[in-house]
């Protein structure tokens, strides 16, 4: 019998309950291998789960594109002289002046369009795989958080907590851990939702376990117990010992991050903390007819940006920001078309931010080029895959080598500078000059040459779909230095909106096509 189903048939244990929000135990990952990291540094990271599938569209609105936007969604895009402009031609939600003000001060990073090839839009599958770090097409039990812990601390659960380690690895502000940081033998998160109010477990003396396999599951289930009450110490220790500087807003994922500003402040070592807000599947009245600044969606973007604003602000009252790296993260973006019900449906790419002392201020990627006739459930094409941006801040952040992330995560991991004050010293690929991607003709019926200009180095040009999905790649090679045209055969295709996707060392870009009727 696996522990998880032990640990689900065992409901006569009194603390059973608690005990799994304590502890959440998952059968083994695929095999992996890699090389433990430097972790002598105290750094933090906190991720900020939006369940349900955030409207990007309406959270960083593309300027460049209104026009387009608003024929598509003009029953729920927010008005143009209401949006907080940052720059250039992107601006943020009317609601979203936190956010604004953090990125004015350096402490605010935007990721265009990040998501996967072959976008999933089940709520339960895509976050599966943004939560894994897998393929789309691909099912692992182990989180991308987990298997870098499991790399750090090999054996885990056992032994710890220890002298060396005495704190919990990751924190779940949640009444479950999250799938984040299952490793290959137990989630490395506890899940906490008040650090004041921990109750010990039960710890009864069982005596001598036999070698059966009912005994090595009763005997596995006795330790954890231990472990849960030794970290329970701890916990209350640091809440007891922490501080909290600034005012928070009365809400729940204000709640959550005061408390893990708390613990930090408590000299707590715990390296990961996850976060959530939920309410994103929007599907019906996601603004108010006749305001759309005002309704559901605009009431989250005000609770997240109020929340991580109140929070960056305490950790630098408390000294601490230098340590926190925060990013925030969706199961997928928004259709680009209003469903006709106030609302919008699933779809694929979406920004992602980043938020603390430590991030690079910048707009990272283009705008999302709007076509003039959105197709129905069409989605924002993906620019970054999400792979990218968790490797990039476990070698920045964490200090794991670039040649072992691909191992945590996927072969054809591109770097990105995300962070200013990197362990690791890194070449910045996106230095190189700027991507030139364009087709002819377009529109094109049964046929396009796509046009574009590489140095000396890898270039992988794929074809997707108005749904996300990856059509075909027309190149995955090293290619000289110069310029090159490679015929796109569409016969096959049905008349429609396309992207050629182009990826060289370290940047990429996304254009659109157009197949005509």
């Amino acid at each position: 019998m696996q522990r998880r189903n032990f640990l689900k048939n065992a409901g006569a244990v009194a603390s059973f309950p608690f005990f799994l929000k304590g502890m959440s135990i998952s059968a083994l990952a695929q095999p992996y291998m890699f090389d433990a990291v430097n972790n002598d540094n105290d750094r933090v990271l906190i991720l900020v789960e939006l369940n349900g599938g955030n409207d990007g569209l309406n959270t960083l609105i593309p300027l460049d594109q209104y026009s387009k936007l608003y024929n598509a969604r003009r029953d729920i895009i927010i008005p143009e002289s209401r949006i907080l402009g940052i720059g250039g031609s992107l601006g943020f939600h009317p609601n979203m002046e936190g956010m604004k003000d953090l990125y004015q001060d350096g402490k605010l990073g935007i990721v265009q369009s990040v998501g996967y090839p072959n976008q999933n839009r089940s709520h339960f599958r895509s976050t599966e795989i943004w939560t894994s770090g897998s393929p789309s097409e691909e099912f692992w039990n182990t989180g991308w958080a987990g298997r870098f812990l499991d790399g750090d601390y090999p054996g885990f659960p056992d032994n710890y907590p220890n002298q060396e380690h005495p704190d919990p690895f990751a924190i779940s502000m949640s009444y479950l851990v999250s799938d984040t940081c299952q490793g290959k033998a137990a989630n490395f998160a506890l899940a906490l939702t008040d650090p004041f109010g921990l109750r010990p477990l039960s710890e009864t003396d069982p005596g001598a376990m036999d070698s059966s396999l009912y005994g090595k599951e009763l005997e596995f289930l006795q330790n954890t117990i231990t472990q849960t009450n030794s970290y329970g110490i701890r916990i209350t220790d640091a809440a007891e010992g922490g501080n909290n500087m600034v005012d928070y807003p009365d809400t729940p994922l204000a709640e959550q991050l005061k408390n893990v500003a708390l613990l930090i402040s408590g000299g707590m070592k715990t390296r990961v903390y996850t976060v959530n807000l939920g309410g994103f599947d929007t599907h019906a009245q996601q603004v108010e007819g006749g305001d759309t600044i005002e309704g559901r969606h605009g009431d989250l973007l005000k609770t997240l940006s109020e929340a991580i604003h109140a929070f960056q602000a305490d950790l630098k009252e408390l000294g601490l920001e230098d340590r926190v790296l925060g990013m925030t993260f969706s199961e997928f973006g928004r259709q680009i078309r209003s469903n006709g019900s106030l609302g919008s449906d699933h779809g694929t790419a979406a920004p992602l931010m980043l938020f603390g002392s430590c991030v690079k201020s910048q707009i990272m990627g283009d705008n999302p080029e709007i076509p003039a006739n959105v197709e129905v459930q069409e989605g924002v094409p993906m620019q970054y895959d999400f792979r990218d941006v968790y490797g990039s801040i476990l070698a920045d952040w964490f200090g794991m080598e670039l040649s072992q992330v691909g191992k945590v995560l996927h072969e054809d991991f591109q770097y990105l500078p995300l962070v200013s004050c990197a362990i690791t010293s890194t070449d910045d690929p996106t230095s190189g000059p700027p991507i030139e991607l364009m087709n002819f003709p377009n529109p094109f019926q049964n046929w396009t040459t796509i046009r574009f200009t590489s140095e000396n180095e890898w270039a992988k040009l794929s074809i997707y779909d108005a749904m996300g999905s990856e059509l075909r790649v027309l190149t995955n090679q090293r290619m000289a230095a110069g310029e090159h045209e490679i015929r796109f055969d569409a016969g096959d295709l049905p008349a429609g909106n396309y992207y050629a996707r182009l990826l060289l060392k370290g940047r990429q870009k996304t254009k659109a096509m157009i197949k005509a009727k």
